[in-house]
């Protein structure tokens, strides 16, 4: 599909989820354009993980539904969803520890291991972007820094190529300056015409780089506006932002 920033690539309508009898989320509703960088924020047990991963596949929804590139996709597989062209970059990272930085890349495009050529030009993008990972690619995961290991958990989902990149909370854990170099290098695939959804507790971190944003409380949809807008409403930092 060819590349029309500013068309509607994700679309929740009134998104309900449940945990046995307890309700995650109610009647969440957003959309994502094409080309946008959207922050999902809130504070713990807000529903932003919940969210995440229902639009992923990994989680079923209740009621409601998703749309991505103009196709209902909330009955299908996380593996499904990926070769359409959605990946999840979990929180927490969850590499292989015992595996070296490449195998763990490799892994991120396990439906194209026929495909060598393809998969090798994916690698070469992935140190483009992350220069050290080519000098650590032999090095096992579970040795490298907290923050070589989130750009090997997000160069793995970078792996499949696609349009719509989930990030839930990548920054949790990482020192203010690679919480920044990593900031920069989310802004460099959106010039690369990735679009991003990231959930994240920084919210500082996440509007400085973000177009939009949706605060999530309760398992709702609080408030929603501009990156510029969300920084400026006091009683929403107070309440949501932890300022």
């Amino acid at each position: 599909m060819g590349f029309n920033k500013g068309e509607t690539i994700l679309e929740l309508n009134n998104i309900t989820v449940h945990y046995g009898q307890i309700r995650a989320l109610s009647n969440v509703s957003i959309n994502i354009c094409r080309g946008e960088i959207i922050a999902l924020l809130g504070p713990n047990a807000a529903g932003k993980t919940t969210l995440i991963h229902s639009i992923a596949g990994v989680l079923p929804i209740t009621e409601g539904e998703i749309i991505f590139n103009r196709q209902p996709i909330h009955n299908l597989s996380a593996e499904r969803l990926v070769r359409l062209g959605l990946t999840l970059v979990p929180e927490g990272r969850l590499l292989f520890p015992a595996m070296n930085t490449l195998e763990n890349l490799e892994l991120g495009a396990y439906h194209l291991k026929e495909k060598k050529r393809e998969l090798q030009k994916n690698i070469l993008a992935i140190f483009e972007l992350f220069p050290i990972l080519k000098e650590r690619k032999k090095q096992t995961a579970g040795t490298l820094s907290g923050g070589q290991q989130q750009m090997v958990a997000l160069g793995r989902g970078l792996m499949s190529r696609p349009e719509l990149l989930l990030l839930d909370e990548p920054s949790l854990g990482l020192a203010p300056l690679v919480v920044r170099e990593l900031m920069d290098s989310l802004t460099k695939l959106r010039e690369q015409k990735i679009t991003i959804l990231l959930s994240e507790q920084n919210a500082i971190a996440a509007l400085s780089i973000a177009d939009r944003g949706y605060i999530m409380g309760g398992g709702r949809i609080v408030f929603e506006g501009t990156s510029c807008e969300l920084r400026s409403k006091d009683r929403i930092k107070a309440a949501y932002l932890g300022q």
